[in-house]
Parts: structure tokens; C-alpha cells; sequence
């Protein structure tokens, strides 16, 4: 295919990334330097309130605690995947993945109905005579909604990495003597961690960015930023602040995201024998 037909196939792309990307870019990021007075930075600098800076923050833990869950668990079922029988191992892949088919809302109202007061959960633990959970509403639930929703997009990245790391580097090894916390130290996790990489890359983003599920299990009495923008655009209708914060979300994710690459840029100069 010649370089004029790449560039006439790749039309409806570019058309797609500047109508529905760049353009409402430049947008946001117009509205979010201007006021009731002309170009300002106040509707940038408002991150530094208390309400705002303490929604970031809280964003931020329940990003970073989310994606080490999934870390946690993700990478020990990849390395499960890694020694299982072909069979058992596509069926293991798709219970997992089986969750992303299903639309986001009713994922997380699922949980909601596992875990509300008078939930499924507790309604078992109340026939046991055992003293109900009371979760709901709380950062434990929100977390518990973001690990359970972005999962998946933590394990496919880790298991794509641990399943191409050759058999004959890990056989060698332990001919010269590695033992399996040795493998696993200095052969497996130096080589998969661009997969670690690029799952916290997937699941961090999505989190920190996160109002629906804290809307949903934490009844709208735990704010995240991504809760206090949406209420900027859609209940006070300041659309001017609402940007700002969003901007400013964006680059404090994208500041985040770049750390996390350049700590795992070098995964494939970490094997050490």
C-alpha cells in the first residue's frame, strides 16, 4: 500500500481525533483561562483551595491504592496463567475479562447491591447470625468499585508480558542454581515490568479522573475531584472553574503518568542473573 493510500485511509481518523479530541481541548482549555474579566489564571490557581486541594489528594490516594490492588492481584494470576495448561488457561482469561462485556453502570450497581445495607452480603451474614458490613458510603467501597472495574485492564498487560518471557531463560537460571524467589526477583518481575507499566498507566488515569462510581458507593458524600468538576459543569454551571480544575487534573495526571513510564522505561536492561 503506497503513502497516498495510507494517507486517504487515515482521513476518518484524524477527522474523529480533531473534532472529538483537539477541538474540545482547545475548548476546555480556553474556557479555563478566561473570566468574567478577560484572561486570567484564577480558575487554575482555585486547585489550590482547601475543598478542591483535599478532593485532589483523596483522588490521588484512592488512584494509587486502587492500582496496587490491582498490581497485587493481578500479577500473581498472571504467573498462575504462565504454569497452567493451555485449556484451563483460555477459560481462566475470559472468567476474568468476562466482566468488561457487561456496561459499566450495571458493574458497578452490582456492587452496590453486594454491599449495601441491606445487600446481598449482609442478608447471608444475617442468616449466619454474623454482624453485617457497613462499607457503603465509604473510601473502601469506592476502591473496592474502581479495582473491580479496572481489574482487567491492570492483568492483560502484566499476563501479555509474563506469558513472553522465554521457558529457556528460567530453566537456565535454575540450572545455575536460582531458586524461585530468585527467579521471580531477578528474571520475571525486571521483565514484565513494562506490562506493570502500562496496566497502572490504565488503571491510574481512569481512577484519579473517577466521579461515577463515588457517586454510586459513596452516596455522594465523598468528593473526589473528578465529583467537584462534574458538579462545576452540570449543578453551578461555572463552566469556567469546571475547566481550570480540569486542566489542572489533566496535567497533574499526565505529570503522574510520565513518572510512572520512567520507572519502568528500563525493564529491558533489568535482567540480572
Amino acid at each position: 500500500m503506497n503513502r497516498k493510500k495510507m494517507q486517504i485511509l487515515s482521513i476518518p481518523y484524524v477527522l474523529w481525533v480533531v473534532g472529538f479530541t483537539v477541538i474540545p481541548l482547545i475548548f476546555v482549555i480556553a474556557k479555563a483561562l478566561t473570566g468574567d474579566n478577560g484572561i486570567t489564571a484564577e480558575n487554575l490557581l482555585a486547585i489550590f483551595d482547601s475543598v478542591h486541594k483535599k478532593a485532589l489528594w483523596l483522588s490521588l490516594e484512592l488512584a494509587f491504592i486502587c492500582s496496587l490492588v490491582c498490581i497485587l492481584i493481578s500479577y500473581p494470576a498472571a504467573l498462575i496463567l504462565r504454569s497452567s495448561r493451555l485449556g484451563s488457561k483460555k477459560i481462566m482469561i475470559f472468567i476474568m475479562i468476562l466482566p468488561m462485556w457487561m456496561n459499566f453502570i450495571l458493574r458497578i450497581l452490582s456492587i452496590q447491591m453486594l454491599i449495601s445495607k441491606n445487600g446481598i452480603i449482609n442478608n447471608i451474614l444475617g442468616h449466619l447470625h454474623l454482624a453485617p458490613i457497613s462499607i457503603i458510603n465509604t473510601p473502601y467501597a469506592i476502591v473496592l468499585g474502581m479495582v473491580y472495574d479496572y481489574l482487567p485492564y491492570m492483568l492483560l498487560p502484566i499476563l501479555n508480558c509474563v506469558l513472553a518471557i522465554p521457558d529457556d531463560i528460567i530453566e537456565a537460571s535454575k540450572d545455575l542454581g536460582a531458586n524461585r524467589l530468585t527467579v521471580l526477583t531477578r528474571i520475571l518481575l525486571p521483565l514484565s515490568l513494562s506490562g506493570i507499566g502500562s496496566g497502572i498507566t490504565m488503571v491510574f488515569v481512569p481512577s484519579m479522573t473517577e466521579f461515577v462510581i463515588a457517586n454510586v458507593l459513596g452516596g455522594g458524600k465523598i468528593q473526589l475531584l473528578g465529583n467537584v468538576i462534574e458538579q462545576e459543569f452540570s449543578v453551578t454551571m461555572n463552566w469556567n472553574l469546571g475547566s481550570g480544575l480540569s486542566v489542572t487534573l489533566m496535567v497533574f495526571v499526565l505529570l503522574t503518568t510520565l513518572i510512572f513510564g520512567r520507572a519502568t522505561s528500563s525493564s529491558d536492561s533489568g535482567l540480572v542473573i
